[in-house]
């Protein structure tokens, strides 16, 4: 049997779906967990006890941390270590392997491709406790502590992905024939990941032997698109006009003020200043896995809105 650590997000979803498909027994672990497969075993869990921490990964050979924590860089500095150090326990009382979905937030400001052998050097709170966390699970696989892996992605975007700033700021508000928004630079490349992709790869790194012990980029369409295109291709997918309204630093630390959301996002705008490049070739090659293109992904995410379209 195998576990989903935090399972009531996009990643967790697609995730749980892939390993249906493997005919895999699942154990979805949260504080209010629901079925995504028929078959599915529920658990009820706070990652922070440590004894519910080792009660979930009981019998469970594979676990994989995908865990949302609030967006508060005061709380993530509280939560993060306290769930990291209670998974890793659990996982050597049990003798579970873990997989761990990590972001990029660690390798702070990058002016070319980041890579798995990007090293560390954050330049927010956030962060900082991304590197501490990630770092403590490296020093753990190093040592021979546990069976691990880290899976790391860019920003998500994708259909029933509603918290990612792709969906706020662009598929929501044209679903709704609004004009779309982007942050700082419109003119800077920024790779994103699709979720469907996440799920895909993560059920395949999991369930293979000779991931472990390594980081992986999770796979990302290596022709990456401006701000500006990518909101152009969405227009088309939307059959809109391809307007939309770029927030500048100061607009946004206006807004800032009064909306607590915009102002914990505020300190990671550098990634939005230049380019955000994300590279994914390790995985590529290893295991053959292909991202899905932008042309594709956003139509599937379009239809996903109740939009019927295909990209001529």
């Amino acid at each position: 049997m195998q576990a989903i650590l935090g399972s009531n997000g996009v990643v967790a979803f697609y995730t749980a779906k892939e390993l249906h498909k493997k005919n895999i027994k699942l154990r979805l672990v949260s504080r209010t967990p629901k079925k995504i497969n028929g078959e599915d075993e529920l658990l009820v869990a706070d990652l922070s006890k440590l004894e519910d921490a080792i009660i979930a990964l009981k019998g469970i050979q594979i676990a994989y941390l995908v865990v949302g924590v609030q967006y508060d860089a005061l709380i993530w500095a509280k939560m993060w270590p306290l769930i990291m150090t209670n998974v890793i326990e659990s996982c050597k009382v049990n003798g579970t392997k873990l997989v761990f979905l990590d972001n990029v937030y660690a390798y702070g400001k990058i002016n070319s491709w980041m890579t798995e052998e990007t090293p560390f050097n954050p330049c927010s709170v956030k962060g900082e406790v991304r590197a501490k966390i990630a770092t403590q699970l490296l020093n753990e696989m190093s040592a021979g502590n546990i069976q691990a892996q880290i899976a790391r992605s860019a920003d998500f975007y994708g259909p029933e992905t509603p918290q990612s700033f792709a969906s706020i700021m662009i598929f929501e508000r044209l679903a709704k024939k609004k004009e779309a928004q982007w942050m700082m630079n419109d003119q800077a490349l920024h790779s994103l990941t699709y979720t469907p992709d996440i799920g895909l790869a993560l059920a395949k790194l999991g369930n293979s032997a000779e991931a472990y012990g390594q980081t992986w980029h999770l796979p990302t369409y290596n022709e990456v698109l401006t701000g500006k295109e990518f909101i152009e291709l969405c227009s088309v997918a939307f059959s809109c006009a391809p307007r939309y309204q770029l927030l500048k630093n100061w607009m946004l630390k206006m807004v800032g003020m009064f909306n607590p959301i915009v102002k914990e996002n505020l300190e990671m705008l550098y990634q939005l200043e230049g380019d955000y490049l994300f590279s994914s070739e390790k995985i590529e090659k290893k295991f053959g896995l292909e991202a899905t293109s932008y042309r594709r992904g956003v139509v599937e995410t379009a239809q996903s809105f109740g939009i019927s379209f295909s990209m001529p």
